[in-house]
C-alpha cells in the first residue's frame, strides 16, 4: 500500500526591526550584521545611518536570541515600541552629549593648536600647558572613541574608533614619553609646525597638537553627522505626526472626545471645521471640502460629501462631517505612508552593499598599512619621528565613516523628501531602476484620464440654442442614476447654470427616459428611444452621433414636443495634467506607451489628446502583463503607471512598477513607487527625485572612494602632518551628509496654469 505523506510549507518567516545603539561607523553595522547573519535561519540588513537592523528569523530563533547576539557583538539593541508613534530620537541625547565634549574640547585645543603652529606663541614652559590643556581632551573628550575601541577589542574587532583611539593615545603618549623622558621638557623648548612629516630628534617633539586637534575634529565631525541625520530623517518623523491627537466619537447619541489610539472600525467621529479627520473612514453625514495637501501634495481642498471615502490627518475646511471609521492604527492610509518610507530608508542598495563589504575589511587593513608605514620609514630613514609622525597620519585619516554615510543619508533624505510630496519610494533597488527606464506603460482608466463619464461634445439642431438643449436635457437627466445620465446632468448644471425640475419621470429600460419639463414632453436616449415616439434625425443629428461613436463616446439625442433637438455626447475625462506629464516624460527620455481594455477607437481618441504616439488597446487584464514581458523582450526597460487590480501583476512584472495612490491596495503593493494623488505628473516627479537621488549616492560615493584612495598614499608617504589627516577625514564625513541633504530643495513640477 503506497501512500503519500503531505506536503509541509515551510512558515513565512518573522520580520522584526531592532534599535541598534552604540555603533559609531560602518565597520561596526557591517559587524552586526555579519553576526546576525551567522545565526541560523536569520538573514540581517543593518543600517548605520537609520542605526536599525532589519530581520527576517524562522522557528526555533527568538527575539531575545537576537538581542542577545547584538549585545554578546559589543552593541545595544531594543524591539520596536508597541506604538505606532514614534519614539524620541536617539540623536537629540546623542548630539547634545557629542556638543558637550566638542565644547570643552574646542576651548582647551585652540590655545594648544596655537602654540605648537606659533612659534611667536611659545614661552618658557609652554609645553607644558599645552599637556595640561590637551590630555583632557584626550582622555575625556575622546573617552567614546576609547570605550568604543576597548569593547571591540575585547571581541576580537577593529573600528573606525580603533584607529583614533589608537592613533589619539600614541600621540600623547610619544609626547608624554619626549616630555617626562626626552629633552622636549626643556624650559627653552621651541617647536616648529609643519604640513608634512618633519625629520627631528625624537626625544624633543610632542604631538599634542594633533592629539587635541584631531579629536576636536573627530568630535566636531560627529556631532554634525549626528544633527544632519536628524535633520535627514525629519521628514519621515513630521510624516508620523500628522495625524490627530483626539477625536470626538458619538456613543449613545452624545459626544465623547477620547484619544485616536481608542477609535476602533465602525465608531462614528465627529470632525468640525478646521480639525484634522482623525483616521481613514467614509462619511456618513455633512458635507464639506477636505485639505489633503499634507498627504498627496494638492494644494485645491476636494469636495467630499456622505458616501465619499477621507483620510485620516487630512484637514476639514468647512463643513461638519460624521465620518465612520473604517481603518484604524497602523492599517491607515498614513501608517501605511509612514511604513514605507521606514522601509525605503532602512533598505540597502546594491552599491551600499558593496560599500559595506569594503568598510568591513577596511579597518584591519588599515592597521596593517599603519604597521607597515612604520616600518617601511624606519627601515628607509631610520627616523622614529618621521616614522611615528606618518603611521599616525595613516590611522586618522582613513576613517571609513563617509563610506557608511554615503548611501543611507541620501536614501533618507530623497525618501523622506518624496513623502513630503506624495512620493513613496519602497526601497533602495528601486532608484537602479528608474535610472535604466526608457518606456513607460500608461494605464488609460484612471491614470491618463479620471476614470469617470464627463459631458464632451453638445450638437444642437438649427435654431435650438445649445444653453437650452443643455436645460432640458439636464434636468431630466438629473433624475436618473444611471452614470450617463449623470455625466450629462452635471455637464448641463456647469454649462447651463441652474437645471429645472422635471416631472412625469420615467425611465425607459435600456432605450433612455422621458419626461414633462418647463412644459416640454422630453426625451432622451439612444435613437430607438426617439423612432419608437415617431420622432427622426436630421442628417446633422445622424452624423454627430457616428463621429462620436467613430470616436468611441457615448451619444444621446434629445427631442421634445416631436421633434429632434441635438445630440449629447460623454466619455472619460482626460485629467487636465495629463498631456503635460506626457510631455515632460518625454522630456525625460521616455517614450510613452497607453495601455488599455477599451476600444482602440477610445483609446486613439485618448492618445491624441494628450500627445502619445503608441497604443495597445483592447486589452484583457491578464494580458496586459504579456504586453509588459513583449516591450522588456524588445530589448525594452519598462516603467509601468496603473492603479486598478487589473494593473496589479503588470506592476509587479515591469522593471519599475509606479501605483496611483488613488487606486486600489493590490496596485499599491505591486508598485516599487506609490503616488499617492492622482495626477500623474507626479510619476515625473518620481523619476526625476528617484534619479536624482541615485546621482547624490553615487557621487558621495566617489568621493568616499576617492578620498581614502587618494589620502592614504600622501599620509604614507610623509605628506600629512596627523591634524591635518584628522581635519580632512572630519570633512569627508560632514561633505558626504551635506550633500545628500540638498536633496530636501528638490522641487515637483510647477502646477498647470
Amino acid at each position: 500500500m503506497n501512500s503519500t505523506a503531505p506536503t509541509r510549507t515551510a512558515p513565512a518567516p518573522t520580520e522584526v526591526e531592532l534599535t541598534i545603539g552604540g555603533m559609531t561607523c560602518a565597520s561596526c553595522a557591517a559587524r552586526v550584521e555579519k553576526k546576525l547573519n551567522r545565526m541560523d535561519g536569520v538573514s540581517a540588513t543593518v543600517n548605520f545611518a537609520t542605526e536599525k537592523a532589519r530581520v527576517a528569523f524562522g522557528e526555533g530563533v527568538a527575539v531575545a536570541d537576537l538581542i542577545a547576539t547584538v549585545e554578546r557583538t559589543g552593541y545595544t539593541a531594543e524591539p520596536p515600541p508597541a506604538a505606532v508613534a514614534p519614539a524620541p530620537e536617539p540623536e537629540d541625547t546623542e548630539a547634545a552629549g557629542l556638543l558637550q565634549r566638542l565644547t570643552v574640547s574646542l576651548v582647551l585645543s585652540v590655545p594648544v593648536v596655537l602654540m605648537s603652529m606659533v612659534p611667536a606663541f611659545q614661552f618658557d614652559n609652554w609645553q607644558w600647558l599645552s599637556l595640561t590643556l590637551a590630555a583632557p581632551v584626550v582622555v575625556w573628550g575622546a573617552f567614546p572613541f576609547h570605550r568604543a575601541a576597548w569593547t571591540n577589542l575585547r571581541h576580537g574587532a577593529a573600528t573606525m574608533d580603533t584607529l583614533v583611539s589608537v592613533g589619539t593615545l600614541a600621540a600623547l603618549g610619544w609626547s608624554l614619553w619626549a616630555l617626562f623622558g626626552g629633552t622636549a621638557g626643556m624650559p627653552h623648548m621651541r617647536h616648529a609646525f609643519s604640513l608634512t612629516v618633519s625629520r627631528t630628534d625624537g626625544s624633543s617633539a610632542i604631538y599634542l597638537e594633533a592629539a587635541a586637534g584631531v579629536t576636536t575634529f573627530i568630535l566636531a565631525g560627529r556631532w554634525l553627522e549626528a544633527r544632519s541625520k536628524r535633520k535627514a530623517g525629519a521628514a519621515l518623523r513630521a510624516l508620523m505626526e500628522l495625524g490627530a491627537k483626539e477625536v470626538t466619537v458619538l456613543r449613545g447619541g452624545r459626544e465623547e472626545r477620547v484619544a485616536v489610539s481608542r477609535l476602533v472600525v465602525g465608531d462614528h467621529f465627529v470632525v468640525r471645521p478646521g480639525e484634522k479627520i482623525a483616521t481613514d473612514g467614509r462619511i456618513v453625514g455633512g458635507s464639506s471640502a477636505v485639505d489633503a495637501s499634507m498627504l498627496t501634495g494638492e494644494s485645491v481642498p476636494v469636495d467630499v460629501a456622505v458616501g465619499d471615502t477621507v483620510a485620516g490627518a487630512t484637514v476639514n475646511v468647512s463643513g461638519r462631517l460624521v465620518v465612520e471609521a473604517t481603518r484604524v492604527g497602523p492599517d491607515t492610509r498614513l501608517a501605511r505612508m509612514a511604513k514605507l518610507v521606514e522601509d525605503a530608508q532602512s533598505g540597502k542598495a546594491d552599491v551600499q552593499r558593496l560599500a559595506d563589504r569594503i568598510s568591513g575589511v577596511f579597518v584591519p587593513v588599515v592597521i596593517l598599512i599603519a604597521l607597515g608605514t612604520l616600518a617601511g620609514w624606519l627601515l628607509a630613514t631610520g627616523d622614529a619621528t618621521a616614522a611615528f609622525t606618518a603611521s599616525v597620519a595613516v590611522l586618522i585619516i582613513a576613517c571609513p565613516c563617509a563610506l557608511g554615510l554615503a548611501t543611507p543619508t541620501a536614501l533618507m533624505v530623497g525618501t523622506g523628501r518624496g513623502a513630503q510630496l506624495g512620493i513613496l519610494i519602497k526601497g533602495p533597488e528601486v532608484l537602479e531602476s528608474t535610472r535604466r527606464v526608457d518606456t513607460v506603460v500608461l494605464d488609460k482608466t484612471g491614470t491618463v484620464t479620471t476614470g469617470r463619464m464627463g459631458l464632451r461634445d453638445v450638437v444642437a439642431a438649427p435654431g435650438v440654442s445649445e444653453r437650452e438643449l443643455l436645460r432640458l436635457a439636464g434636468a431630466l437627466e438629473h433624475a436618473s442614476e444611471h452614470p450617463v445620465a449623470r455625466a450629462v446632468a452635471a455637464g448641463a448644471a456647469e454649462r447651463a447654470g441652474e437645471l429645472p425640475a422635471a416631472e412625469h419621470f420615467e425611465n425607459v429600460a435600456g432605450l433612455g427616459v422621458r419626461g414633462r419639463v418647463e412644459g416640454h414632453e422630453v426625451l432622451v436616449g439612444r435613437e430607438a428611444l426617439l423612432s419608437d415616439a415617431g420622432v427622426g434625425l436630421p442628417a446633422v443629428l445622424t452624423e454627430a452621433l457616428a463621429t462620436a461613436r467613430s470616436e468611441g463616446r457615448t451619444a444621446v439625442a434629445v427631442a421634445w414636443d416631436e421633434e429632434a433637438r441635438g445630440v449629447i455626447s460623454v466619455a472619460d475625462t482626460v485629467k487636465g495634467t495629463s498631456a503635460r506629464a506626457v510631455a515632460e516624460l518625454r522630456a525625460l527620455g521616455l517614450r510613452p506607451v497607453l495601455l488599455t481594455g477599451d476600444n482602440r477607437a477610445v483609446a486613439e481618441s485618448v492618445a491624441r489628446e494628450v500627445g502619445i504616439d503608441e497604443v495597445v488597446a483592447e486589452v484583457l487584464p491578464q494580458d496586459k502583463v504579456a504586453v509588459v514581458e513583449r516591450l522588456r523582450a524588445e530589448g525594452r526597460t519598462v516603467a509601468m503607471v496603473g492603479d486598478g487590480v487589473n494593473d496589479a501583476a503588470a506592476l509587479a512584472t515591469a522593471d519599475l512598477g509606479l501605483a496611483m495612490g488613488t487606486g486600489t491596495d493590490a496596485a499599491i503593493e505591486a508598485g516599487d513607487l506609490t503616488l499617492v494623488s492622482g495626477d500623474l505628473r507626479v510619476a515625473v516627479d518620481a523619476i526625476r527625485l528617484a534619479r536624482r537621488t541615485l546621482t547624490v549616492i553615487k557621487g558621495n560615493l566617489f568621493w568616499a572612494f576617492g578620498y581614502n584612495v587618494a589620502a592614504l598614499p600622501l599620509a604614507a608617504a610623509g605628506l600629512l602632518n596627523p591634524m591635518i589627516a584628522g581635519a580632512a577625514m572630519a570633512f569627508s564625513s560632514v561633505f558626504v551628509v551635506t550633500n545628500s541633504l540638498r536633496l530636501r530643495s528638490f522641487t515637483p513640477s510647477p502646477p498647470v496654469a
